[in-house]
């Protein structure tokens, strides 16, 4: 999958409820290059998914879980990932 075409997904689906590995509940709005979380002050870039995505493309085997993506929002990024079926 390329950022652009989980880009267009993240902004297709803003709103809808996601949840955790924690079962936590949460949506997002999309703003510009940035998402951003109802459970969060701060936002997620871009740039950050697309980091999350390498991560995955290069060592699909070690990303198991939020921890090992170890970027800034893993748990919402790898619920986001999942529900889209990119893990």
């Amino acid at each position: 999958m390329t950022i652009d075409t989980l880009w267009q997904m993240l902004i297709d689906h803003q709103t809808e409820t996601f949840y955790t590995m924690k079962k936590l509940p949460f949506c997002y709005h999309v703003k510009g290059g940035e998402i951003f979380v109802d459970r969060r002050s701060k936002s997620i870039t871009k740039a950050t998914f697309e980091q999350a995505l390498n991560k995955l493309n290069d060592n699909p085997n070690k990303i198991t879980g939020p921890k090992s993506l170890n970027v800034f929002g893993a748990p919402y990024i790898w619920a986001i990932l999942k529900t889209f079926g990119v893990v």
